[in-house]
């Protein structure tokens, strides 16, 4: 019971009124006793007074004995309740106002104060007799001339009806604080109900909020204590449903960048526990959402590269690193990092796990393409410095050979103009620099005008270009110049890399709403493993054969760009000994830019 809060409310109440009404009924029931005992004291006082006035002027009472029982009963005649004994000194009664009064008083009188009384020169002496409820009290008497005792006066005074008016107080108090204590705890009881209740929706509200649901309002019923709490109780839950709400928003926009990032991210504690994982870094790790529970992050990793692993983790001093892990297909660059406490205690490892394969894959590239132009302009810079020094140094005097190495160094310098040429134009393909002229035109007469320029190169080598479009007439909007400029390109490697006295099909037809080109020789072909590589910067099947040929290595790099900004696509069909078929597909209609 006293585990609530209400009940000791209520027991403490009672206690405290219930000890109020006891003192107070002490205090008054020994207030009123002293009273009642004062006024009997005083009364037998005056009795005895009124006696001794007439006791002290007889010189001995046994000579007086009928003045004196006569006096006694004058005393009782007026209505006076007292017991009265008159005593010589030797404890003989003398007189009384009851019937025996010749009895021996030592047998009926209180022992101890009679002998009290009786002694020499002894004054009054009193006795309560709570036992036979009388208040007794013995006086001594004196002669009048000769001042010496002659007697004592016992008076005792019936007490009854004081104690019982006394018992009744008591009765009436009791009753008062039995009646006080009901009312008490009946009141005690709703004053707690109506300070406990309050608490209790608090904690109830406070209950289900800890449950999750922070929809709870506690109306405020005063301007009291309970009033603030339940007051403060509606802020806080302001304050902590804002804070929630808050903090789920920081927690969804994080999650959804965790889950949405392009880099894996693995969170582990220090067992090895994998606490997050992201869907990029189950992709990367090949791991699915079944294989999460039982998954040791040490065994797993260990394939891939054991200086990622926990323990090697632990070793380093600040668990920070970066490690590189190069998978069949692609190299990933792994970082990581400890998360912590407040306390800065080292709670587990965070890595994040990037695909670097494109950043190596571009780095690989930039170094061949440095190379590769360093190589492109190294071979016609050494040519034409080593037969500008033969001619400067007087070595060849013949006017023909002079001519010949003029020529040399011309050839050269056009080659060298060729690949800075190519090199600026995808530079500004790459810095989006380039502009279209695109136009309505025909890619007939494009196809149509592009193979009669290359038919003197073509019949140089005994070659035979047959042009076969299905439509007279295929209009689009395409840029012109730039479309001519790849023709021009495919049918000069075909020419180039094809045996003489072959033949060179070039069609053009429509495809729904695409024109279809397509370009065929009867030439060495590529070989299989090199058709993914064959836009490449700088990339020759046959590379000395390619550079004797005047190539750069550019010009099928400059031929997909222009046709990806027609939302066009250019493929090669080929193999080794039968040629290569190139297929260009552009859509007919664009939108104008």
């Amino acid at each position: 019971m006293f585990k609530t809060i209400r009940w000791r409310f209520v027991f403490i109440y009672f206690m405290l009124v219930f000890i109020a009404m006891i003192i107070a009924g002490v205090f008054i029931i020994n207030s009123y006793e002293n009273y009642y005992e004062n006024d009997v004291s005083n009364r037998l006082d005056d009795l005895y007074t009124t006696i001794n006035q007439k006791l002290s002027q007889l010189d001995d009472f046994e000579s007086e004995e009928n003045n004196i029982s006569e006096l006694l009963q004058g005393y009782k005649s007026i209505g006076f309740n007292e017991e009265i004994f008159i005593l010589s000194n030797d404890s003989r009664t003398i007189s009384s106002t009851i019937a025996d009064f010749y009895i021996d008083p030592l047998s009926i009188l209180n022992y101890d104060l009679l002998v009290h009384g009786m002694a020499k020169h002894a004054l009054e002496a009193e006795h309560i007799d709570r036992a036979n409820l009388t208040y007794d009290k013995i006086y001594p008497v004196y002669n009048e001339s000769k001042s010496e005792k002659i007697g004592n006066i016992y008076i005792r005074y019936d007490m009854t009806d004081i104690y019982r008016a006394l018992d009744q107080n008591k009765i009436i108090i009791v009753r008062a604080t039995a009646l006080a204590s009901v009312i008490t705890i009946l009141l005690g009881f709703i004053i707690a109900k109506s300070i406990t209740e309050p608490i209790n929706d608090v904690t109830y509200k406070a209950a289900k909020m800890a449950n999750g649901d922070f929809d709870q309002f506690v109306e405020v019923k005063s301007e009291d204590e309970i009033g603030k709490l339940a007051e403060m109780f509606n802020i806080l839950t302001m304050k902590l449903k804002e804070s929630i709400s808050e903090i789920h928003q920081e927690k969804s926009k994080m999650e959804a960048i965790v889950n949405q990032m392009a880099d894996g991210l693995v969170a582990i504690d220090l067992y090895g526990n994998i606490i997050h994982i992201n869907q990029r870094a189950m992709d990367i790790l090949n791991i699915g959402e079944s294989s999460l529970e039982n998954l040791d992050y040490n065994k797993f990793v260990d394939k891939f590269n054991v200086k990622v692993t926990l323990d090697s983790i632990k070793e380093t001093d600040q668990w920070i690193g970066k490690e590189t892990v190069y998978g069949t297909k692609s190299i990933y660059s792994i970082k990581y990092a400890p998360y912590q406490d407040q306390s800065d205690n080292k709670l587990g490892i965070i890595l994040i796990i990037q695909d670097i394969t494109e950043e190596e894959k571009l780095e690989r590239m930039r170094r061949e393409f440095v190379a590769n132009v360093s190589h492109e302009l190294k071979t016609p810079l050494t040519t034409i410095k080593s037969y500008v020094e033969t001619i400067l140094d007087g070595v060849v005097e013949d006017q023909e050979t002079i001519k010949h190495f003029l020529i040399v160094i011309n050839n050269e310098s056009d080659r060298m103009t060729r690949l800075v040429r190519d090199l600026l134009q995808l530079s500004n393909f790459d810095s989006k620099k380039i502009k279209f002229d695109f136009e309505y035109n025909d890619y007939s007469v494009l196809l149509m005008r592009t193979v009669e320029k290359m038919r003197v190169m073509a019949e140089k080598k005994g070659q035979t270009i047959n042009l076969n479009c299905v439509e007279d007439e295929i209009i689009a909007y395409f840029d012109y110049d730039r479309m001519e400029q790849v023709i021009l390109n495919i049918i000069s490697n075909a020419v180039k890399y094809s045996k003489e006295n072959t033949i060179i099909d070039v069609k053009c037809n429509r495809v729904y709403d695409n024109v279809k080109i397509s370009i065929k020789d009867q030439g060495i072909g590529i070989p299989k493993k090199d058709l993914d590589r064959i836009f490449e910067r700088f990339y020759r099947v046959d590379k000395a054969r390619s550079r004797d040929l005047g190539g750069t290595g550019l010009g099928l790099a400059i031929a997909r760009e222009i046709i990806e900004a027609h939302d066009g696509k250019i493929d090669f069909v080929s193999a080794v000994g039968d040629g290569t078929e190139v297929i260009i597909e552009i859509p007919i209609k664009m939108i104008e830019v």
